[in-house]
């Protein structure tokens, strides 16, 4: 007994890992799966044999396509726009002591606090308010409301370990400001901001709380699977959902590879 109690506390880690893995990968392995499913009218569940119809026919089903492209639209436009300032305003935060700081930091911990309901609801009065018609713009508007404090948080974690001294040689050496931050300060954080981007991106892609509130006539990719899934989600849906994952892992797995590799040249 005392043989297995010793063994279970050496591996309860491996084991608690293992089991979180699966939670996280499962859905995800199903979704790959049921996309070469050979089903039978308009539901997918049931697993009727191995097939490549949907991959060969992914265009097929009306407004799909356009749905995801739409998608892609708007997390590029909120991403980088929401990139680009989180940034201004994390190096802003770091390096800068001003009266507001601290209310400015609660600020930005808001959107993450609050509730999609509440914040989807509420850019909504805003827009009906001031006449702003809803759609395409107004998911974009919002979708960069809730990413900027995603961003600041991320690339805020990156400036903390930067080393200034970096900045001051290089200004010793006659750079002006901006030169100092395109060749220094830009290029040491980048991966941080980088990755401020990708979380961006990630998250108006997935959205759909927000997004719902707000869309007017625009249908999004999580929009058309939810109004799809009321008389059945093609199969195709799980075609675009696998290529997103494959493609979002290969980008992953090559950034690590490229990093690895300079820091090893380095």
């Amino acid at each position: 007994m005392k043989k297995f109690l010793d063994l279970a506390r050496r591996h309860v880690i491996t084991v608690y890992m293992v089991g979180a893995l699966a939670y996280l990968f499962v859905p995800v392995v199903v979704v790959m799966l049921f996309s070469f499913n050979d089903n039978r009218g308009r539901f997918n569940f049931n697993w009727r044999g191995f097939t490549l119809k949907h991959w060969a026919n992914a265009f097929e089903v009306p407004n799909l396509f356009d749905s995801l492209v739409k998608s892609f639209q708007i997390a590029f436009l909120s991403a980088l726009v929401a990139t680009i300032l989180g940034t201004l305003i994390a190096l802003s935060l770091v390096r800068y002591r001003f009266k507001g700081r601290s209310t400015t930091n609660f600020l930005l911990f808001l959107p993450m606090a609050t509730p999609e309901v509440v914040l989807g609801s509420s850019l909504l009065a805003l827009f009906l308010t001031l006449s702003i018609p809803t759609g395409f713009g107004t998911i974009v508007v919002a979708h960069i409301l809730f990413n900027i404090s995603y961003v600041v948080v991320t690339v805020k974690a990156r400036l903390s370990g930067f080393d200034r001294h970096l900045e001051e040689a290089a200004m010793d050496l006659y750079a002006n400001e901006w030169t100092t931050f395109v060749k220094v300060t830009l290029p040491m954080i980048l991966p941080g901001v980088f990755a401020a981007f990708m979380l961006g991106f990630a998250l108006s892609f997935d959205d759909f709380i927000i997004t719902n509130f707000n869309s007017g006539g625009t249908v999004t990719f999580p929009l058309y699977i939810w109004g799809a899934a009321r008389v059945g989600v093609p199969p195709q849906v799980n075609v675009f959902g696998t290529a997103i994952f494959v493609i979002t892992v290969s980008i992953m797995l090559l950034t690590v590879a490229v990093q690895r590799r300079s820091e090893t040249t380095a």
